[in-house]
């Protein structure tokens, strides 16, 4: 069974504030709580619906539609300064996030990163939280394998220049990135959906990339959405 009070303290978890003060996100699914049962992540509850019921899973659900299992998980502890400096000494390939604000694309890009091997998501203060639970859903476990650091992304771009890395970031007046050599070490920046990168922000970013249309004098979409330009740019990285 499950009490008023825990599900009223459930309940309180799809606002930010009390997520932040609890240290706690909420996973649905089966899936997502497998992961998040074998991850490093303290899972602090478990509810089913063959054990809660039907209606008290109704009421602690934050999907339309509820899942058979919802698991309360412990935040991490956010990266130290002494953390990032030490991963930006390992001279890694990371994303760097400028103000992107809608949950899908972030956890969208969480899981791209988990795929491509990224290892590592910055992304600026006013990019839309993590833990957010349609976020969550959208790394669809990637949440546990990936690490998202909020931080002054120009203060991070400059640590990677510092150690003789390269930044790159995406406009509409870059160079053609099917035609650039592209290092396997360095920070990746992907702009905001309606606004790209930030101008303080662009004056951090030594090489500016541009993901041509085909065939490049179409007269269609002005832009690719932030999540697929992440996908076509991260596999570039790769190839």
């Amino acid at each position: 069974m499950i009490s008023k009070a825990e599900i009223k303290r459930i309940q309180a978890l799809r606002l930010k504030k009390y997520r932040d003060r609890e240290r706690l996100f909420v996973v649905e699914g089966e899936k997502l709580v497998s992961e998040a049962l074998s991850s490093g992540f303290e899972v602090e509850c478990v509810y089913r619906t063959e054990d809660i019921g039907e209606e008290a899973m109704s009421r602690i659900t934050m999907l339309s539609s509820p899942s058979p299992v919802l698991a309360a998980v412990k935040m991490p502890q956010p990266f130290s300064e002494a953390e990032v400096d030490a991963l930006i000494e390992k001279r890694p390939l990371c994303l760097a996030l400028d103000s992107v604000r809608d949950p899908g694309n972030l956890g969208t890009i969480v899981r791209i990163a988990d795929w491509f091997g990224i290892d590592a998501v910055f992304a600026s203060p006013d990019t839309v939280e993590l833990f957010n639970p349609k976020t969550v859903q959208a790394t669809m476990g990637a949440v546990f394998r990936r690490r998202v650091v909020y931080c002054d992304l120009v203060e991070v771009a400059g640590k990677f220049r510092k150690a003789g890395m390269p930044v790159y970031g995406t406009f509409l007046d870059g160079e053609d990135i099917y035609s650039q050599p592209l290092e396997q070490h360095g920070l990746i920046v992907m702009g905001s959906e309606s606004n790209g990168i930030g101008p303080k922000m662009a004056r951090s970013v030594s090489h500016r990339l541009f993901i041509p249309p085909y065939p490049r004098d179409a007269a269609g979409s002005e832009s690719l959405n932030v999540a697929i330009a992440a996908a076509v740019t991260c596999a570039l990285f790769r190839k």
